[in-house]
C-alpha cells in the first residue's frame, strides 16, 4: 500500500517540539507555539483564568437566550448531544437554568456501545426531546472503510453527520440558534480565529472537520448521491435564510470537562465506563462508539498524539494534574492499541488483519516513526525529550 505524505498533507513541522506547560506537541494540526515554547491552547487557558469577566459573559448568554426564546412552545435552540457529559451539560443548563426549550439532536454512532445507549436513554428520561439521525448502514460501512484507507480516520463519516445533522434539523424546525459545548479549535489547540468570539462561521465547517474532501471524492469511490445525502449539510441559502447561528457555551461559561462529568452524573443520569478507556486513563469520555478507539489510535500513528496526550494536556490546563503527572500518564497509556472491539472493527470495515496493518503503516509519518528490532517506535516522546521513545509507552499493534 502506498505511504501517505502525512507531514505535507497536514502541514506538519518536521522538527518535533513539546509545549513547556502541557503534553501536546507541535504535530497537532493548526496548533501554534509562542516564543517561550508554550502552545496556543495553554495560552488561551491562561487568558481565560486571568482576563475573562465571567459574570459579563453570562449576561451575554442571557441576552442571547432572550433574543431566541419563543413563546409558542416551539423549540428555540438546537443542542447536539449523544447523552454524554458535555452535550448533557449544555442542554441541562439551557433548559433548567436559562429557561430555553431545546431540541437535542443525536447522530447515531457507527457501532454503538451498551453504555452509550443507556446514557442517551437516561438523558432523554431526564426531561429532553431528542431526534436520533441514523443513516443507511450499508452506506455508512462503505464510507467508514474509505475513510480508514484514504484519510487514516474511520470516524470521518460520523464527523460529517455529527456536524451537519444539527444544521439540517435547525433548518427543518426553523430554529436559528445551535449551541455546542466548547470550541475545540481554541480549547485544544488549533485555528484561533474564533478564540475571542462566541460563534463559528458556517464556512469554517469544511476547514476544521472534513479534511478538505469534497462530496465528489465519495462519488468517485462508488458511493451514490443518495448514500451521501444524509451526511451533508442543507443548502447554504437555506442556512442563511434560517439565520442560523452556531454558538459555544464554553465562551459564556468556563468549560471544564471533569466538572461537566460530575454535573451530569447528578442531573442527567450519566454513567461512566466501569473500566478505564483504552488508550487513556479516564472512564467518562467518548463512550458511545466501539469505533472511537481507532480514531484516536490513528491520531497517534499520524501525529504521535494519542488519547492520553490529548486528555492530559487539557487536564493540565484545568489544573487537575501537573505536567509531571501528565508525562507519566502519556508514558504509561498513550498509543495503547484498542483491542476490545478489534474484531468487530475489522468486520464492520470488511477488512483483514493484514489489510488493517498495511493501512496503519501507510499513515506513519516518517519524521515521527522508526523501525527497530522488528517494532515501530516513536522518534520523539515527551517522556524522553532527548529524541527516542525507548523504555516506555505503547508502540504499534504490528
Amino acid at each position: 500500500m502506498k505511504n501517505h505524505d502525512v507531514a505535507r498533507r497536514y502541514n506538519l513541522p518536521l522538527e518535533v517540539t513539546f509545549c513547556r506547560k502541557c503534553t501536546i506537541s507541535n504535530q497537532r494540526p493548526r496548533i501554534t507555539f509562542d516564543e517561550n515554547g508554550v502552545c496556543s491552547a495553554c495560552n488561551f487557558a491562561e487568558f481565560k483564568r486571568r482576563s475573562i469577566d465571567w459574570a459579563a459573559r453570562e449576561r451575554e448568554l442571557k441576552e442571547l437566550c432572550d433574543r431566541h426564546r419563543k413563546s409558542d412552545g416551539s423549540y428555540d435552540v438546537i443542542v447536539p448531544c449523544s447523552g454524554g457529559k458535555d452535550g448533557g451539560f449544555v442542554a441541562h443548563q439551557l433548559k433548567f437554568h436559562y429557561g430555553m426549550n431545546p431540541l437535542t439532536v443525536t447522530w447515531a454512532p457507527l457501532l454503538p456501545t451498551e453504555i452509550g445507549r443507556q446514557n442517551l436513554h437516561r438523558f432523554i428520561q431526564a426531561g429532553f426531546d431528542n431526534i436520533l439521525g441514523t443513516p443507511n448502514g450499508t452506506a455508512t460501512r462503505r464510507l467508514t472503510n474509505l475513510s480508514f484507507v484514504h484519510l487514516g480516520d474511520p470516524f470521518q463519516p460520523f464527523i460529517y453527520g455529527q456536524t451537519n445533522f444539527p444544521l439540517r434539523m435547525a433548518v427543518q424546525y426553523g430554529v436559528s440558534l445551535i449551541m455546542y459545548g466548547e470550541n475545540g479549535e481554541v480549547e485544544y489547540g488549533g485555528d484561533m480565529k474564533n478564540a475571542f468570539r462566541p460563534t463559528r462561521d458556517i464556512q469554517d465547517h469544511d476547514k476544521h472537520y472534513f479534511s478538505g474532501l469534497p462530496p465528489e471524492f465519495w462519488l468517485e469511490h462508488g458511493v451514490t448521491q443518495c448514500d451521501i445525502a444524509p451526511f451533508l449539510p442543507p443548502k447554504f441559502d437555506q442556512i442563511m435564510k434560517n439565520k442560523t447561528e452556531i454558538h459555544f457555551l464554553g465562551y459564556y461559561k468556563s468549560w471544564d470537562p471533569q466538572e461537566n462529568f460530575y454535573y451530569c452524573q447528578e442531573n442527567t443520569g450519566f454513567t461512566p465506563n466501569p473500566e478505564r478507556t483504552e488508550g487513556t486513563y479516564s472512564k467518562y469520555a467518548s463512550l458511545d462508539d466501539r469505533i472511537d478507539g481507532y480514531h484516536y489510535y490513528l491520531a497517534f500513528i499520524k501525529f504521535g498524539i494519542g488519547r492520553t496526550t490529548s486528555d492530559s494536556a487539557h487536564e493540565i490546563r484545568d489544573d487537575k494534574i501537573t505536567r509531571e503527572e501528565g508525562v507519566a500518564l502519556v508514558k504509561k497509556y498513550d498509543g495503547e492499541f484498542p483491542r476490545k472491539y478489534y474484531r468487530e472493527f475489522l468486520e464492520y470495515c470488511d477488512i483483514t488483519d493484514d489489510q488493517f496493518n498495511a493501512v496503519i503503516d501507510s499513515w506513519r509519518a516518517e519524521h515521527l516513526w522508526k523501525r527497530e528490532n522488528g517494532a515501530w517506535r516513536l522518534r520523539h516522546a515527551i517522556y524522553d525529550e532527548a529524541g527516542t521513545s525507548e523504555g516506555g509507552g505503547y508502540m504499534s499493534h504490528a
